[in-house]
């Protein structure tokens, strides 16, 4: 869709990831073979999903993080789609001999997905750019928990200026993690808020978390919807929108990056909750990963009508 020159300009910080998407009827028991109905291959990695649903979504995204040598072949696959969205990759930092990342997908009958994957530990040394090139016109940041390592310093300085920084954490944080306190929003998912807090209840841990830091606190759980704290530390709840979901794979992704586009437009914590939600559903109900993320028009329409 067309920009417009209003448009909210939003970094997002990850590691991009080459995805191949098998679909089955089950998952096949250890030690068995199972014949895929459908293969497909996209690219993914959780900032990049985001970036893509930002982008469809009518922001503006440049993305930074670490990427693997400029002669092997995924690299070549991701960037090529990346620009194809229309997102800045000049940030991106190239890195020489190692590999861009790679996953394997199995992807269920009910759409839940089982996954592994490759990185290289080196990725995790990359320097990105001068922070006043990289913050420059920029309303919002968006960055993986996984990247505190290289991306701290950038987030502390966005901080500093006033630029929401918002963390999608997909694993569990370290109480230590300077991402905790850098943050301006944490978006967590259920099982990581609970490991992350140490207390099995999804309202307790975000509780116990507030201690910790003064960023806005959320946990998605699914089909359960989202749990957050108000400002007055009151746990209120964002519904899902009932779908037919065939394709989970990339869902929290596509929230975070609608989550981060509704408050980088201005929109308060509810509203960018309900977006997000909306923009989560329907990518579930179509495959593809974060690459299935919807547009704009589709979610206004799903929130249009919505009771």
């Amino acid at each position: 869709m067309a920009l417009l020159a209003a448009a909210p300009r939003i970094l997002c910080i990850g590691i991009p990831v080459r995805d191949l998407t098998f679909r089955v009827e089950a998952v096949p028991v250890r030690g068995s073979k199972a014949n895929a109905t459908h293969l497909a291959e996209i690219c993914g990695g959780n900032a990049l999903n985001a970036a893509i649903a930002i982008a469809r979504l009518g922001g503006r995204v440049a993305f930074a993080g670490p990427m693997g040598d400029a002669g092997e072949t995924s690299s070549g696959f991701i960037l090529e789609r990346m620009t194809a969205e229309g997102i800045e990759t000049s940030r991106i930092v190239r890195m020489p001999g190692v590999s861009t990342p790679v996953s394997a997908i199995i992807i269920d009958a009910t759409g839940e997905r089982t996954l592994t994957i490759y990185r290289d530990p080196v990725l995790w040394t990359v320097k990105l750019g001068d922070a006043d090139k990289l913050l420059d016109d920029c309303q919002a940041v968006l960055v993986e928990s996984r990247c505190a390592a290289f991306a701290i310093s950038l987030c502390t300085e966005a901080g500093r200026r006033g630029i929401p920084v918002i963390v999608g954490v997909d694993r569990a944080m370290s109480l230590q993690d300077g991402l905790l306190t850098a943050a301006s929003h944490l978006l967590f998912a259920s099982e990581q808020v609970q490991e992350t807090a140490g207390i099995t209840d999804d309202g307790e841990a975000l509780r116990r978390l507030a201690k910790l830091t003064p960023a806005f606190l959320a946990a998605t759980r699914g089909p359960r919807g989202t749990i957050w704290l108000n400002e007055a530390g009151e746990l209120e709840e964002t519904p899902v929108f009932p779908v037919q979901a065939v394709d989970t794979l990339g869902a929290g992704d596509v929230f975070h990056g609608a989550c981060t586009l509704g408050l980088a437009e201005g929109k308060g914590v509810r509203e960018a909750l309900r977006f997000a939600a909306a923009a989560a559903a329907l990518k579930c109900t179509r495959h593809g990963g974060g690459q299935a993320a919807p547009q704009r028009i589709e979610v206004e329409g799903l929130l249009r009508g919505a009771p």
